[in-house]
C-alpha cells in the first residue's frame, strides 16, 4: 500500500455548558471544526467505519478494504451486522446506532450503505466527527438537505465521495470527453432511459423481527406499522424513503447527462414530468409510467423516459452516441479508430492519478471510484462524485419527481435553487422530519 501523509481526526465533545455527549439530543454533534492534527505514522493502515452493511454497503467497504481495515460496523439489523462481522473478519465492533459509532469508535473514514432517507443525515454528522466519507447514492432525499450538506462540508473540510461510479467507468467518462471535444457537434438533446418501477401490494403488517429496530430504521421519515417490504432494498418502491428509479439509476444517468451537457454544476430552468401514479392501500406508491423533459439554459433537452433500453443517448447535430454499463456506441465511437481522442482531451476531471491505471468492468469501476477517494483524502483535492455536482444531480431527479406528482410544468431558478412563483411547488423540497431525526445546518 502507498503511504499516506494523513492525520488522524478525532471527534472532540465540546459544548458551551460542558455536558457529555450522552446529555445532548440524538445525533446532534456541537463541534463542527475538524479536530485539531496530530502526527501519525505514515505506514498506519486507516480505520474505517461502515454504516448501514445489506449488500450494497458490504459492497462499498469491501472495496476500501484495499486502503484499511473495517474496525466498526453500524447497522440496525442485528442479524445483518454480525454477518458483516464475520465478512471482514470477525473483529469490527458493533454498534446498533451509527451516532455511537461515532462517539466511540477510532475511525478515520466512514462509509454509508444505509437507505437512501438516512443518507444526508449520516453524511453530516460524519462530517462534524471529523471524517472523510464515501456515501452511497442517491445523496440525499430531498433539495434542501443538499443545500444544508453543501454547506456542512465546505464548513467541515471533509473529502466526500458520493456512490455515483459511473463517472469512474471508462466508457461514460469517454462519453462524457467526447461530447465536450465536439465529436457530436453541438449537443442538443440527451435522452435518459430508466427501467419501470416495481409494482406490489397491498401488503400486511407484521410484528418487528427481534433483530431489527425499527423505530431507528424510519428515522426522520414517519411513525407506520413495520411491513417487511418497506424495509431492506425494497424501501426504494415507496417515496416516503426514496424516488423509485428517478432517484435510483436516474441518480446515475442524470447525472452522466448533466455532465456531459456541462451543466453539472447547475440545473434546468424549467421541467414538465407525466405519471401513472398506483393507488394500493400499504403498497408501492412510486409511479407506475412516467416521463421527463427538462431544459437547460444553454437550449439542451433533457428528457427521461422508462420506455426503452437503460441508458443515456448523447444527440448533437453532426451525430450521436449511447453509452450504458455494457456499451458505448455510435459513428463518432467507431471514428476514433481513425481519429483516436488525445490524452490531452481527458480533461473533464482535474485530478486524475495517473500512477493508477483504470480497471475495466463494473465491479472495477466502484474499485476506480473507490481509489479516487481514497487518493483525495491523502492529497486533500475535490473527488471526481463531489456533494457539490451530486447534490445538482440529484436535485433534476427531485424536481422531476416533484413535477411528476404535482402533475403539471415548473419553472426552476437553478441559481435560487427554487421554482418560480409556485409556492406549492417549493413546499416539496423539504419535508417534515421526525423529532430527534431532524437535518440542520447546526
Amino acid at each position: 500500500m502507498t503511504s499516506r501523509k494523513l492525520t488522524r481526526r478525532s471527534f472532540l465533545k465540546t459544548s458551551a455548558a460542558g455536558l457529555p455527549l450522552a446529555c445532548l439530543a440524538p445525533g446532534v454533534f456541537v463541534n463542527t471544526a475538524r479536530s485539531a492534527q496530530k502526527s501519525r505514522n505514515p505506514n498506519e493502515r486507516l480505520k474505517i467505519g461502515s454504516i448501514g452493511m445489506r449488500y450494497q454497503g458490504s459492497v462499498i467497504a469491501d472495496k476500501a478494504q484495499e486502503y484499511g481495515d473495517i474496525v466498526a460496523i453500524a447497522d440496525v439489523d442485528r442479524e445483518i451486522a454480525q454477518k458483516a462481522r464475520k465478512q471482514f473478519g470477525g473483529k469490527a465492533i458493533l454498534f446498533e446506532d451509527y451516532r455511537e459509532m461515532l462517539e466511540k469508535a477510532d475511525i478515520d473514514v466512514v462509509t454509508i450503505g444505509a437507505p437512501d432517507h438516512w443518507h444526508t443525515k449520516m453524511l453530516i454528522d460524519a462530517c462534524r466527527a471529523g471524517k472523510d466519507v464515501y456515501c452511497e447514492k442517491p445523496l440525499t432525499l430531498t433539495v434542501d438537505e443538499g443545500k444544508i450538506l453543501n454547506r456542512v462540508v465546505k464548513d467541515t473540510n471533509a473529502v466526500v465521495q458520493v456512490g455515483t461510479w459511473q463517472r469512474s467507468d471508462h466508457r461514460f467518462r469517454q462519453a462524457v470527453e467526447m461530447v465536450h471535444d465536439g465529436r457530436i457537434g453541438n449537443l442538443k438533446k440527451v435522452t435518459v432511459t430508466l427501467s419501470k418501477n416495481k409494482t406490489g401490494g397491498p401488503f400486511k403488517p407484521e410484528p418487528v423481527p427481534s433483530v431489527l429496530n425499527w423505530d431507528l430504521w424510519q428515522g426522520q421519515t414517519p411513525d407506520v406499522p413495520y411491513i417487511k417490504e418497506r424495509c431492506h432494498y425494497t424501501f426504494r418502491w415507496w417515496y416516503e424513503y426514496s424516488g423509485g428509479q428517478m432517484t435510483d439509476w436516474g441518480a446515475h444517468h442524470i447525472d452522466i447527462a448533466q455532465w456531459g451537457a456541462g451543466m453539472q454544476d447547475t440545473g434546468p430552468v424549467d421541467i414538465e414530468g407525466t405519471a401513472t401514479f398506483p393507488n394500493v392501500e400499504n403498497g408501492y406508491n412510486v409511479a407506475l409510467d412516467y416521463h421527463l423533459k427538462a431544459r437547460y439554459a444553454n437550449g439542451v433537452i433533457l428528457e427521461v423516459n422508462d420506455t426503452g433500453r437503460t441508458g443515456v443517448m448523447f444527440e448533437g447535430d453532426e451525430g450521436r452516441m449511447f453509452v450504458n454499463r455494457g456499451t458505448i456506441a455510435g459513428k463518432p465511437v467507431e471514428d476514433l479508430k481513425q481519429n483516436p481522442l488525445p490524452r490531452e482531451k481527458f480533461n473533464v476531471y482535474a485530478h486524475d492519478n495517473l500512477s493508477r491505471p483504470p480497471r475495466m468492468g463494473k465491479l472495477d469501476a466502484i474499485v476506480n471510484h473507490m481509489g479516487n477517494f481514497f487518493d483525495c483524502i491523502e492529497s486533500r483535492e475535490t473527488p471526481i462524485s463531489s456533494v457539490q455536482n451530486q447534490h445538482r444531480s440529484v436535485s433534476v431527479c427531485h424536481i422531476g419527481n416533484i413535477s411528476q406528482r404535482l402533475g403539471r410544468k415548473l419553472t426552476w431558478d437553478p441559481e435560487q435553487e427554487l421554482f418560480v412563483g409556485d409556492d406549492e411547488a417549493n413546499t416539496w423540497l423539504k419535508r417534515e422530519q421526525r423529532k430527534g431525526y431532524e437535518i440542520t445546518d447546526s
